[in-house]
């Protein structure tokens, strides 16, 4: 999710209920509905990457992790 009205530029992790930014992107698809090329992604903080990433690879989901890149200058 991309920020509040208060920091609009940060991103925060997509485990439920943390509000951190995130610093990682674990890009991944379900075989059953994705074609093989689509990849839909959840970002996450530190704290939440492992979690994140065993819960998608135990579904076979997980393709890839990469680090966050920061936003443009504005």
């Amino acid at each position: 999710m991309i920020g509040s009205p208060a920091q609009p530029d940060v991103v925060t992790c997509s485990a439920r209920g943390c509000h951190d930014p995130a610093t990682w992107v674990l890009a991944w698809n379900n075989p059953r509905l994705h074609t093989p090329d689509r990849r839909k992604t959840w970002v996450a903080c530190d704290v939440h990457r492992e979690t994140l990433g065993e819960f998608l690879t135990a579904r076979g989901f997980l393709r890839e992790v990469t680090p966050l890149a920061p936003p443009p200058p504005r």
